[in-house]
């Protein structure tokens, strides 16, 4: 947490975070251009904010693309902020906003990172069994799988969501597709999940892939507090549906 502090405690490296706010997946170069410092002094301040997992970075080709990572701000949220706030005021800190599409097929269009402390086994069973999942959706929706495609449903049995499994490297990763079923507009869209163990931790990186018509960011909202939800069942064993009843509650449930 001190190097979360740390990272924000300078100007350039807010901006830094606002450009990839604004627009996700910037190069270096893109990013050094709206900064009035040298092509040095960019990438120092850039090592301090992956350090801290505020950035992380995908290359694509000779390009390395860097995109920010709200997920160590919402945990900062959870644990310091939102416990003097009330709910309806927790939309105030959404960091993450609208992504655009600069280079289809190429790269991600957002990719978000957490540390969890447990086994491997035990995300992965986390990721893929269906059973599970009610316990970490901070929505509280259930899953049932029928094969290799799982369907999602809100608590009332509204089905929002199929996702196939495309790509099953056990333990080490997992692609899906993504296909929403709460409107006729958005298409269908691809998730990779990757797992790699550090000691008594697993990190978790989740691209999300060809994702359109998602102008209030939402999102990549719902992945901060699906990673949020997934770290803490996993830490604590408890079930973290944190936000279901905020949402339904904003949505007039």
């Amino acid at each position: 947490m001190d190097a979360i502090f740390k990272a924000l405690n300078d100007p350039a490296r807010r901006a830094l975070l606002d450009m990839l706010r604004a627009r996700d997946g910037q190069t270096l170069t893109e990013l050094e251009e709206q900064l009035d410092m040298s092509r040095f002094g960019v990438m120092k301040h850039l090592k301090v904010l992956e350090e801290a997992h505020l950035v992380t970075t995908r290359r694509a080709g000779r390009f390395k693309h860097h995109y920010l990572n709200a997920l160590p701000l919402q945990e900062v949220i959870d644990r310091w902020i939102e416990p003097l706030l009330k709910p309806r005021v927790r939309a105030l800190s959404h960091l993450k906003t609208s992504l655009e599409r600069t280079t289809p097929m190429t790269r991600p269009d957002f990719v978000m990172s957490t540390y969890i402390r447990c086994s491997q086994d035990a995300l992965w069973e986390a990721l893929v069994d269906a059973e599970a999942y009610s316990r970490w959706d901070f929505l509280g929706q259930t899953a049932q799988r029928d094969g290799d495609t799982v369907t999602y449903r809100t608590p009332d049995g509204t089905e929002t969501l199929q996702a196939r499994d495309l790509e099953v490297v056990p333990k080490t990763r997992l692609v899906t597709s993504f296909e929403p079923k709460w409107d006729d507009v958005t298409t269908p869209s691809r998730v990779v999940y990757l797992i790699e163990p550090e000691g008594d931790f697993c990190k978790l990186t989740v691209e999300h892939w060809d994702l359109n018509n998602d102008p209030e960011g939402g999102t990549a909202d719902g992945w901060t507090r699906s990673l949020a939800g997934l770290k803490t069942y996993l830490e604590s064993g408890q079930a973290a549906n944190f936000g279901g009843s905020y949402l339904w509650e904003q949505q007039g449930a």
